[in-house]
């Protein structure tokens, strides 16, 4: 594993930011008692595919994480959210690598797949919700990432208008 450069790492550090900004600012709880529907998982399925697994998975784990820590009654949430969601970072960066269109909605697709049966596994598993309850989740999770996959056309219309960008990710 290479050191990270000082600029990977305030790219890292700026870009969870943003992802955090996206989570908390168009942030709609649902009628479920544990979950709250929001704009984050575009900021990762673009951070996944425009910098790597390994960039991908801090920006858009941790930035998610820390934005659970700053919702009221979702700091406990952090933990798991760190994992799926930089899970769905790693699955997304792994599949989409490829740089074909449709083969990166597949990886943000796959991406959401980690996330909805992550959560529902964190839900149950480690909240102690029960598993009718962890399931009602679901709808909700599905909802946020087909709105995530609008992570891949925002990648998509940046590495048109800035094509270094990928390259960045191919660093790895």
């Amino acid at each position: 594993m290479k050191t990270p450069t000082v600029r990977t790492i305030a790219l890292v550090a700026v870009m969870a930011a943003v992802v955090c900004v996206l989570t908390s600012i168009v942030h709609v709880p649902t009628p479920t008692p544990a979950g709250y529907v929001h704009l984050g998982d575009i900021g990762a399925n673009f951070a996944a595919l425009a910098f790597g697994p390994g960039p991908g998975f801090l920006i858009a784990g941790g930035g998610m994480a820390i934005a659970d820590l700053l919702t009221a009654g979702a700091a406990s949430w952090a933990p798991g959210t760190l994992v799926v969601h930089g899970l769905q970072a790693v699955v997304v960066a792994i599949i989409g690598r490829n740089r074909k269109p449709w083969v990166m909605f597949l990886a943000a697709t796959a991406g959401g797949v980690v996330v909805v049966v992550g959560y529902l596994l964190y839900a149950w598993l480690f909240m102690g919700m029960t598993l009718a309850a962890a399931f009602a989740e679901v709808p909700y999770n599905i909802l946020q990432v087909a709105v995530g996959l609008l992570g891949v056309l925002v990648y998509l219309l940046v590495a048109r208008a800035y094509p270094p960008l990928t390259r960045w990710a191919d660093r790895d």
